[in-house]
């Protein structure tokens, strides 16, 4: 019997599955984020490994040498990063094959898997992820939360922290976001927010307070929430015209926390893609990006 080692590694949660060669998930393990733009090449490295090794021990399979290893960790396509992490992998965890991408190709792989289409990945980061006909990878966005990630949980969480000091300051309308926010950070003033460095998962985690907030009919975390599928519409589009699937009906899958949780953003970005693509199919993903990870440490290729 052989096994293999899928990792999904995100800002917010790393998970690790090991499925045996018939493709049964042995166990399942989770850990920290591992995302190294965000956390750091050697936090990045220690979830990675806590969470493999993790997987492993559940499966009973920890002295085993892995018939593959594929990890699809966020932020790893910059080259210094893809370095130091796969080296740690191959360090660490015995397999006879190795593969280290991002979190969207192992997401493509798990809602498309080897048709062609479009991914848009909205969690605590944003990024898309396209395939054409010939098996070719794009992407789009993806850029980091200092300059790019619209749409995102992060973006989402900051745009509301930005709308609760304004509405403190009067320049924008009232809103229970503020209240909201200071309960969540134990804070007595919004303004003492200012002086907080948070990590943009922590950003992200205001995310649900946005939701809620829109539920009870909260005007502004309404429209935070429709923008945001607006913004990721754009990814999706922007891709369909590169890979050649706007003619042509490629199917388009939402994917990430952002997605999951949050009707009012499907909508908008349904509504929004419709307005300028109307027969694309768009659907929110049904299997779990660590199964793409599976499948791809299973030996099944990538065009990236």
């Amino acid at each position: 019997m052989r096994y293999f080692l899928g990792i999904d590694g995100g800002g917010t949660r790393t998970t690790a599955c090991v499925a045996a060669e018939n493709g049964r998930i042995l166990s399942r393990f989770h850990a920290g984020p591992s995302n190294p733009v965000k956390v750091g090449a050697p936090a990045a490295i220690e979830r990675l490994l806590e969470s493999a090794r993790g997987a492993m021990h559940e499966a009973g399979v920890r002295r085993e040498r892995l018939g593959g290893l594929c990890a699809g960790v966020a932020g790893s396509d910059q080259p210094e990063c893809h370095r130091k992490l796969l080296a740690a992998l191959r360090k660490s965890i015995p397999a006879d094959h190795y593969l280290l991408t991002t979190d969207g190709v192992i997401t493509l792989e798990a809602a498309l898997e080897s048709g062609p289409g479009v991914v848009v990945i909205s969690g605590t980061g944003s990024i898309a992820y396209g395939r054409d006909a010939q098996g070719r990878v794009s992407r789009c966005g993806g850029w980091g939360s200092l300059f790019d990630d619209q749409g995102s949980g992060y973006d989402l969480g900051r745009r509301a922290i930005g709308m609760a000091l304004q509405s403190f300051d009067g320049r924008a309308p009232r809103t229970s976001l503020k209240t909201a926010i200071c309960h969540f950070l134990k804070l007595k003033s919004i303004t003492e927010v200012a002086g907080m460095a948070l990590q943009p998962h922590e950003v992200a985690a205001l995310f649900p307070l946005i939701e809620r907030a829109a539920k009870t009919g909260d005007g502004m975390a309404r429209g935070l929430l429709e923008g945001a599928g607006t913004d990721l519409a754009k990814l999706a589009w922007t891709l369909l015209q590169r890979i050649g699937g706007a003619r042509r009906d490629f199917p388009v899958v939402c994917a990430g926390g952002v997605f999951k949780a949050s009707p009012r953003v499907r909508r908008s970005f349904g509504r929004s893609l419709r307005n300028v693509a109307p027969r694309v199919p768009v659907n929110l993903l049904r299997r779990e990006a660590v199964q793409g990870a599976l499948a791809l440490a299973g030996g099944r290729r990538t065009g990236e």
